[in-house]
């Protein structure tokens, strides 16, 4: 997904572009915006999308219920001294056909303090009409809602507080990246199409919708923009052929073990592949949109630049930044699957047993097919930007020196 830019507008854009740079970059954009147009039309899911809900039993409705009284021993058939813990509550239901009423909660284990209820705690019940009598609603997860919006809350005060008008702007592109996945990626690959095809058509839109919201319809932006679709299409054909290569199966954790018992016309190693695609997005642009940034700034700070002397400093820039990136990339992932590894870890396994593991094999692969696309980023839209400068300059009657 993109990220949310707050660059501020650069002293070269804020002129026309020449009418040399507006067809530069219309050649450069065009097959890149018609062949997203083709593929979201090709793509676009129909009627056909699985209803994974029933599949996984999970047809019931969700109402919420606040808990009046907890009871903590051992679990029902066992001793208390074998150890095994199991937590009882009562619950007044907020919402649902029995609203008002306090029912108890079928006997839940409390497998190292996992549920961990207390008076007045909220919590989501399943609700299934049809169960028997005393099974109707069984705890189904705490209510988040409340702490989640309050960050949600303080993150849009701080994008806005900062970037004022384009803060609003970007975050009105990561709406709209968030609607372009529920409305168009998810629903395609339910429908069994290609996921890594899916994945690179979605990207697209999102990397255009988002970066023209943020940035305005620009010469700056559009250069950013096939930067990024440049090297998207780089990260999606190192993904494939290393994908394969590794012989993933693509059933590395239980959500895909799920898919695969319930939606088998999934195909599992694309899923992988668009999720390394889409992974890698929300780094892409932020790199390509920096340096095409680094670029116009050094133009307009010293115009007689020739455009080999302006890739270099820019390329500089690019080092420094790809530096951090990559590194918070790679931790990214590590963290995400650091439960992962602390298992290796206890169970005594080398390093390139750990590595091997498809699990774990999977977010190398990940990290790594993203760091090499943030890498090739760099020279690619750095190349791209001192072209489009050039261009513009030559239009001017000042070409770089």
């Amino acid at each position: 997904m993109a990220h949310v830019h707050i660059h501020d507008p650069v002293p070269g854009e804020r002129r026309p572009s020449s009418e040399r740079c507006r067809r530069l970059l219309a050649v450069l954009v065009a097959p890149f915006l018609a062949a997203t147009a083709l593929g979201v039309v090709a793509l676009w899911p129909g009627d056909g999308a699985i209803d994974l809900v029933p599949e996984l039993g999970m047809s019931g409705e969700l109402f919420d219920g606040r808990v009046v009284g907890v009871q903590r021993g051992a679990c029902t058939g066992t001793t208390p001294d074998a150890g095994f813990r199991c937590v009882r509550a009562q619950v007044t239901l907020l919402e649902g056909p029995d609203q008002g009423e306090v029912i108890d909660l079928p006997e839940q284990s409390d497998l190292g303090g996992a549920i961990n209820l207390e008076i007045d705690d909220t919590i989501v019940l399943a609700y299934f009409p049809d169960a028997g009598e005393g099974f109707e609603y069984s705890f189904a997860d705490r209510q988040r809602l409340g702490p989640i919006l309050l960050l949600a809350g303080i993150f849009v005060l701080a994008v806005v507080g900062l970037g004022r008008w384009q803060g609003l702007r970007a975050l009105m592109g990561l709406g709209a990246s968030l609607l372009v996945l529920s409305t168009f990626v998810l629903p395609a690959i339910l429908e069994g199409t290609n996921p890594l095809a899916v994945a690179l058509v979605g990207s697209a839109v999102i990397a255009v919708v988002a970066l023209y919201l943020a940035h305005g319809v620009n010469a700056w932006t559009t250069t950013a923009l096939v930067g990024t679709l440049a090297s998207l299409g780089v990260v999606g054909v190192l993904g494939a052929l290393f994908v394969d290569a590794a012989r993933f199966s693509g059933l590395a954790n239980e959500e895909a073990t799920f898919l695969q018992v319930t939606a088998g016309q999934i195909d599992l190693r694309g899923l992988l592949l668009g999720g390394i695609v889409i992974g890698a997005l929300g780094v892409l642009d932020d790199v390509t949109v920096t340096q095409v940034s680094a670029v116009w700034e050094l133009h307009a700070a010293n115009p007689g630049l020739s455009r080999w002397a302006l890739y270099r400093s820019a390329v500089r820039i690019g080092r420094d930044h790809i530096a951090s990136t990559v590194n918070t990339l790679v931790l990214a992932y590590a963290g995400a699957s650091l439960p992962l590894f602390l298992l290796f870890t206890q169970a005594d396994q080398g390093l390139a047993d750990v590595i091997n593991g498809e699990s774990v094999a999977v977010e190398v692969v990940r990290a790594l097919v993203g760091s090499v696309g943030l890498v090739t980023s760099v020279p690619l839209t750095t190349a791209l930007a001192v072209a489009v400068v050039g261009a513009e300059a030559q239009e001017r009657g000042r070409p770089p020196g």
